[in-house]
């Protein structure tokens, strides 16, 4: 307990890029941080919102070092999608979720795709011995 309000060197942050409920949620959780320079690990997507400001957070959060995870959420990623399946470094991870008012849809989903990929080529590769 007494190490608990401190950060240690090995800790890693999840962010987030969604609609207002699904990242409140995820706050509400304890998922939500804020830097020194007043940084936050979250961008909330709203009919306002640009997509030159998606891909600028993506681009961020996929740069910094404290991010382990990056959750979007499906119809966010729809947005900015040539930018999520060329993203391929395996941390921070990218992670498609869905939204309240958009259902998911697994045709859509980089990680999914590429995992279908890799056990279609295992299985050919398999089939050849």
């Amino acid at each position: 307990m007494a190490n608990r309000g401190t950060a240690s060197n090995n800790s890693a942050l999840i962010a987030m890029i969604a609609d207002e409920d699904t990242v409140t949620g995820f706050l509400l959780a304890g998922v939500g941080n804020v830097d020194v320079r007043r940084k936050t690990n979250y961008l909330i997507v709203d009919s306002k919102t640009t997509v030159k400001a998606i891909e600028d957070a993506f681009k961020d959060f996929t740069a910094r070092e404290d991010i382990a995870i990056v959750l979007i959420s499906q119809y966010v990623a729809n947005m900015i999608r040539f930018l999520v399946d060329s993203y391929n470094k395996p941390v921070p991870a990218i992670l498609e979720i869905p939204s309240k008012d958009h259902p998911y849809d697994p045709q859509h989903d980089s990680v999914l795709s590429r995992v279908k990929y890799l056990f279609s080529s295992e299985s050919v590769a398999g089939d050849r011995r």
